[in-house]
């Protein structure tokens, strides 16, 4: 019963950090990860947590919208210790005019560890498996867009009205 509590914990640390980075919640992001984490983003991006979510707003600055899916989790618990690897889409599209979407097919590899009774990431990496680049054919996305509500990396976002998701933290 415990490895499946403990499966359910990091399933939420997984999409409680896919939230936090679609959302721009960085305070969100940061309660993720011990302090002696390492987040390894290849080339853009290696280090501790503190300065992973100083390097955030800039690395998403460029992005009207992203959305990080997780599919394929694997997670193997020993203990406190943990290992998982996850199949992700993420999604980014540019601000227009001659708006873009980059969407990248990955891996996240990661590696947990159960602290004081709360489990939080003590290395996370990410893998590049394949993606595309396609300009926004924008006559379609208003056309498939105009009878739902619009989601947002700010606090505009329809999510920030479910007040008990938007107070989860790690």
């Amino acid at each position: 019963m415990q490895e499946l509590l403990d499966r359910i914990a990091l399933a939420d640390l997984v999409a409680l950090y896919c939230r936090g980075c679609d959302r721009r919640d960085f305070t969100l992001v940061r309660s993720l990860y011990h302090d002696d984490a390492i987040d390894d983003h290849g080339a853009m991006f290696r280090g501790g947590p503190d300065a992973f979510v100083a390097w955030l707003p800039t690395a998403m600055a460029p992005w009207e919208l992203t959305v990080h899916s997780i599919t394929n989790s694997l997670f193997a618990v020993d203990g406190d210790m943990a290992e998982g690897e996850h199949h992700v889409r993420a999604y980014h599209r540019t601000y227009g005019p001659g708006r873009r979407e980059y969407i990248i097919h990955g891996r996240y590899l990661d590696r947990y560890a159960r602290r004081d009774g709360r489990w939080k990431f003590s290395h996370r990496s990410l893998v590049f498996d394949s993606g595309d680049i396609v300009d926004v054919d924008e006559d379609r996305f208003a056309m498939i867009s105009k009878d739902a509500s619009a989601g947002t990396a700010t606090g505009d976002d329809p999510s920030w009205m479910l007040k008990r998701l938007a107070a989860r933290r790690g």
